[in-house]
C-alpha cells in the first residue's frame, strides 16, 4: 500500500500588497518567511525611487542573497576555526597523555 504525503492546507500570505496562497508543512514558518520578504521589499522601496514591484522583488532577492552568502561565509569561517581548535586540542591532549 502506497501512502500519499498529506498536503497541507494553503496559507494565505500578503507580500507587498499581493496575496499568495502557499502550501507547506509549517504554516507559521511560511507566514514568517512571507513577512520577511515583505519587509525586505518595503525597505528596498523606501531606499529607491522604483515603484515596479517586479524590480523591487529582484532587488529584495539580491539583498537576501547577499545576506545569505555573508552569513554562510561567516558560518564556514567559524566551522574552520572550530576544526583548527579541535585539532590543536586533540594534539595537546595526545602529547599530555
Amino acid at each position: 500500500m502506497v501512502t500519499q504525503p498529506t498536503t497541507a492546507a494553503p496559507v494565505r500570505v500578503e507580500i507587498y500588497d499581493q496575496v499568495y496562497n502557499l502550501r507547506g508543512v509549517d504554516a507559521e514558518h511560511i507566514t514568517k518567511l512571507a513577512q520577511f520578504v515583505d519587509g525586505k521589499m518595503r525597505t528596498v522601496a523606501e531606499q529607491t525611487s522604483t515603484i515596479d514591484s517586479l524590480r523591487l522583488a529582484v532587488l529584495a532577492a539580491l539583498n537576501i542573497a547577499d545576506e545569505y552568502h555573508r552569513l554562510k561565509d561567516t558560518h564556514e569561517a567559524i566551522l574552520n576555526r572550530l576544526d583548527q581548535l579541535s585539532k590543536k586540542l586533540s594534539i595537546t591532549l595526545t602529547e599530555d597523555g
